[in-house]
């Protein structure tokens, strides 16, 4: 029996070219490939990212193949970083504040919440508490725009993390599909 990879990245469109098989997290995947434009995903969940290190814009790619996911997700760059997000069984919590350092209106959620300002009359959210489950922040209400990946833990501050520009507007549970 082949054992396949969960995450495979090739340096052309279509898969063509050298490939990168990735078993987990991969912080640097330039000392493998010049540069990935198609990937495949055979079993999982990962976050991508367009800088090493787990930095940069992130795109969230489950089971399937991408030919062409620049085109398909308007990412800029290449893929530099991949982690595996983890499936979660049980029960989904996260706590959301309006300001920085859980200050302001805080509201717990425990489901996908599409428009913070339709649900909770809330216009930002600048930290959070993820108690349980892996999620994804979009910067628009409707799962639009620009993502971030939140696994359990505090976030104090989105700006020091990097997102200072960014409003984040709707939230989805990442669940195995």
């Amino acid at each position: 029996m082949i054992m396949q990879s969960p995450i495979s990245s090739f340096l052309d469109r279509n898969f063509q070219g050298r490939s990168y098989e990735c078993m987990s997290d991969c912080s640097d995947m330039s000392n493998y490939l010049s540069r990935c434009h198609s990937c495949r995903v055979e079993s999982g969940c990962f976050m991508v990212y367009d800088r090493p290190n787990f930095m940069g814009n992130q795109y969230f790619m489950r089971r399937g193949e991408y030919a062409d996911y620049m085109s398909m997700m308007g990412m800029r760059d290449c893929i530099r970083s991949c982690r595996m997000i983890p499936m979660h069984r049980g029960q989904f919590r996260m706590r959301i504040y309006e300001r920085e350092n859980f200050g302001g209106q805080m509201y717990e959620l425990m489901d996908d919440c599409d428009n913070i300002m339709d649900r909770y009359r809330m216009s930002d959210c600048m930290s959070c508490h993820v108690m349980d489950g892996h999620w994804l922040m979009y910067e628009q209400p409707h799962y639009r725009g620009r993502m971030m990946y939140l696994r359990p833990g505090e976030y104090r501050s989105f700006r020091d993390m990097g997102m200072g520009g960014m409003r984040f507007m709707s939230m989805r549970r990442i669940m195995d599909m």
